[in-house]
């Protein structure tokens, strides 16, 4: 019975979920009934055979709000086919509509007439007589989104509207509706049309017909029209010169900035500072100076809205007033500075605690855009304290605001970051640490912002580094840089903001010019092509294909260079994933325009065309669209085995392409190719900049090769100089020891001239190890070989530090050399510890020679002879 009642509440179940869906289709059913009936369709359908005229007039008199919205937005293409008809038919409709029509068709309706007036469909005179009415008479609509569009739509028009037109059809009826019995939405249209007359009439004008009314609207009962009027204040300032700037503007200001309203100040306060200029020492010593005084005074007290304006205008403000300030006023602005730019922060005694906890968002989001900023006004303030006094006087903000716990402060002290390092100069050393940790910073926004400008800020970096800056020196000069470079790639590229690690990428190239060609040998350029052979984003690939072509050209070591070639050729080139050879075409794009031709040809060019034979269609296609350019390459006669290696492999293509897509190209790359004109060895007129381009190419990549042969020649000239210098040491070591044993016995005088000529042996071993060690320092310890290294070279550093220090030292690097030696050769165990018993008992004996005296030694001396 159980199971038959468990069986029986299934189906119950399983029949009430398709009620439950029938319930459902009969709620679809009046959301498919909703659609268009027939009736609508058919007053919907307009007649085909109407023109665009026609139809626009048809629309607009019996169709529907959104069919009339579809002509509205279509009056400009209507004005630039047809301007008369539209004038005369089309445009009257809309003016009838306009009054009845909704928000949407009205912002429609502003943006179109706009538009008209950019496309300069018509004259201005034309415009001025058919347009301009419908904007003014739709300026006060209702909604106030609606107003503001064709407000802006009229600000437009009246910088291309001639005097006559803007004096009889705007600034006569603005007379009136400023007035304050008009209501407050026409009255805020006032202020900012007259904002924009300013600029249309002269002084005088302005003077006898706006200013009047400025002071009306500034002295309004609404605070809403006070602070539009106070923000118009500076377009007007402009059209009316210093003068009346002085006598009639600010006044006005001052008194503004007592307003009640914190809105009102906070506009007075923004447009003194934008007015700066226009002032003179006296105005800026005795009304702005007292008033900025009194807006930083109370920002932290009474009136806090306007702290986030004034931490932004505090570089403008500082600079500006920089001539009137005495010390004590600039190092009270400067403490102002430092204040807000840790505000919010907690303090490290403490004392905070409560008032953090009192903080509500409101005040935290504040004191962020705060000390945002501030770090926006950073490079100011350098210049306002001198960046002779940057360490002192702003290091430690500096440091402050670059490792602050909000992302939008680091991320703007990253984008000021290049600002900054141009003003310091030659003491851009001091912030080297700030960068590595921009470079390392959690946020990939901060390291994006940082990257825009790299390049600048490495050179300004290496060329300025203080003591460190030099060409032998580029990495002591920024510490830690290298890590922190390579920290920032591994990043970017686990992340998903693939364009970060592109912009990355990209911005690398640059290294060549930072750090030595042995560092990006090793840390970078293998990074390159790992990341071309699994990085799935194709910009990235092609981004570190290119930065790995920039590298391989600024390469100082033909070994380095052969191998990374033959690693492009055998990984990309021929690699298993058709992808990768695809990328190995891109790769030889990015060596043609870095290269010589004379390169790309001995290297690359043979290579390439082997994917003519490649079984995947895409691969053979992109081969195709290159082919112009690798033809391009050639020059006659000396590439005329190329040329013909080129043709053969277009006519294979020809004859045995079974792909369509493929053979259709191949045939349009035939006829480009058989168009194309190859350049001669010999210059030409029409091939001019291209040879002479390709030829300073060519002399550089010859000029590495000498540089890299020279190095060699050096290193092997030291090497022969060095041992010299060893064989002197030599002999003057063993004459001290033949004397020495001499005093004690004959059997140690055995002893030593044994151990006197097992170290003769030891001294060519240790030759060839010293130059093995020097070799190692050249080239990586995977690619090094003992056999390759001159036989005479020697380890110039090492043996240069050696002939400074004591004999004891000396010894010691003999006994190293003895233990690899016996390391290698068991038979001869037992040399290692008789010399080393032998150079003990040298050292010993100098040491009592100087404790006994000159008396004793010659004595000793006397006894031997």
């Amino acid at each position: 019975m159980v199971f038959f009642s468990r069986m029986d509440f299934s189906q119950g179940s399983l029949f009430g979920y398709i009620e439950d869906l029938q319930e459902l289709t009969i709620i679809e059913r009046p959301v498919r009934r909703s659609l268009k009936t027939p009736e609508e369709i058919e007053r919907l359908t307009v007649d085909e055979e109407l023109n665009d005229i026609e139809r626009a007039v048809y629309l607009l008199s019996s169709g529907q709000d959104i069919q009339g919205t579809s002509v509205v937005a279509n009056l400009p293409v209507l004005m630039r086919q047809n301007p008369a008809e539209t004038l005369r038919r089309v445009l009257p409709k809309i003016r009838e509509v306009l009054h009845v029509a909704g928000v949407e068709m009205q912002l429609t309706a502003a943006v179109s007439f706009l538009t008209v007036l950019q496309d300069e469909s018509v004259s201005i005179h034309t415009y001025s007589h058919s347009f301009l009415h419908i904007i003014l008479q739709n300026l006060e609509h209702r909604d106030a989104g609606v107003s503001n569009a064709w407000l802006e739509t009229l600000l437009a028009v009246i910088e291309a509207l001639p005097k006559e037109t803007i004096r009889h059809e705007i600034l006569n009826p603005l007379v009136s509706k400023a007035q304050i019995s008009q209501t407050l939405q026409s009255r805020l249209v006032s202020c900012k049309i007259m904002g924009k007359l300013a600029y249309k009439f002269e002084a005088h004008i302005i003077k006898r017909e706006i200013l009047p009314l400025v002071k009306s609207l500034c002295q309004d009962v609404e605070y809403e029209v006070r602070t539009c009027m106070c923000r118009q204040l500076e377009h007007i300032a402009q059209g009316i010169g210093t003068e009346l700037t002085k006598t009639v503007v600010l006044p006005e200001l001052v008194e503004l900035a007592r307003d009640e309203g914190s809105s009102v100040r906070l506009a007075a306060f923004e447009t003194l500072v934008n007015l700066l200029d226009m002032f003179d020492a006296d105005d800026r010593s005795q009304t702005v100076l007292p008033l900025v005084k009194s807006f930083c005074e109370k920002s932290f007290k009474a009136d806090e809205s306007i702290l986030v304006s004034l931490s932004f205008h505090l570089g403008k403000l500082c600079n500006g007033l920089y001539g009137i300030f005495t010390p004590e006023q600039h190092l009270r602005f400067l403490e102002f500075y430092k204040k807000l730019s840790t505000l919010g922060l907690q303090q490290e005694n403490g004392h905070n605690d409560n008032q953090l906890q009192l903080q509500t968002l409101e005040q935290e989001k504040k004191y962020i855009s705060v000390r945002k900023n501030c770090a926006y006004n950073f490079p100011a303030m350098i210049v306002f304290v001198d960046p002779k006094n940057f360490h002192l006087e702003l290091y430690s903000i500096f440091f402050c605001l670059c490792h602050d716990p909000e992302v939008p402060v680091r991320y703007t002290m990253a984008i000021s970051f290049y600002e900054v390092a141009k003003l310091l100069n030659s003491g851009v050393y001091t912030i080297h640490k700030e960068l590595v940790t921009l470079l390392q910073d959690e946020s990939l926004e901060v390291l994006d912002a940082l990257v825009g400008h790299l390049p600048e800020i490495l050179e300004l970096m290496t060329t300025n580094g203080g003591e460190n800056s030099g060409s032998e020196s580029k990495l002591l000069s920024i510490p830690d840089l290298i890590p922190a470079l390579t920290t920032a790639e591994q990043r970017a590229a686990t992340s998903l903001k693939w364009r970060t690690h592109e912009k990355l990428l990209q911005k690398y190239a640059c290294l060549p010019h930072i750090i030595s060609s042995d560092q990006i040998y090793y840390r970078f350029l293998h990074r390159m092509l790992t990341i071309i052979l699994t990085n799935n984003v194709l910009p990235v690939q092609k981004a570190a294909a290119r930065t790995l072509c920039v590298y391989l050209r600024y390469n100082r070591k033909q070994e380095q260079r052969h191998e990374v070639i033959q690693k492009l050729i055998e990984q990309l080139g021929q690699g298993k994933s058709y992808w990768n050879r695809l990328r190995f075409l891109d790769t030889c794009e990015f060596i043609m325009e870095l290269f010589s031709k004379s390169f790309f040809c001995k290297y690359f060019f043979l290579p390439v065309l082997e994917l003519t034979h490649d079984p995947v269609a895409n691969v053979r296609m992109k081969l195709c669209y290159l082919l112009p350019k690798v033809k391009s390459t050639l020059k006659i006669p000396s590439d005329k085995h190329l040329l013909q290696q080129l043709e053969l492999c277009i006519r294979k293509l020809l004859c045995q392409e079974k792909d369509k897509d493929v053979l259709t190209i191949v045939k349009r790359t035939v006829l480009e190719l058989d168009r194309m004109d190859i350049s001669l060895d010999a210059f030409q007129k029409r091939f001019y900049e291209n040879d002479l381009l390709d030829q300073e190419k060519e002399r550089q990549e010859h000029l590495l090769l000498e540089m890299e042969q020279l190095e060699k020649e050096k290193q092997q000239s030291e090497g022969r100089s060095t041992n010299v210098n060893d064989k002197i040491f030599e002999k003057k070591r063993r004459d001290n020891k033949t004397s020495s044993v001499l005093a004690k016995s004959m059997t140690l005088s055995v002893s030593g001239s044994s151990s006197g000529t097992s170290a003769g042996k030891e001294d060519k071993k240790s030759k060839l190890v010293r130059s093995q060690s020097f070799s190692t320092q050249a080239l990586h310890p995977k690619y090094s070989n003992i056999d390759k290294c001159p036989n005479k070279s020697s380890a110039t550093g090492y043996t240069s530090s050696v002939s400074g220090m004591g004999k004891s030292c000396m010894l010691s690097f003999t006994d190293d050399t003895f233990r690899t030696r016996s390391t290698g050769n068991s038979g001869n165990a037992t040399f290692p510890s008789s010399s080393s018993l032998t150079t003990s008992r040298n050292s010993f004996n100098s040491a009592d020679q100087k404790n006994n005296g000159n008396k004793e030694s010659q004595s000793r001396k006397m006894s031997i002879f």
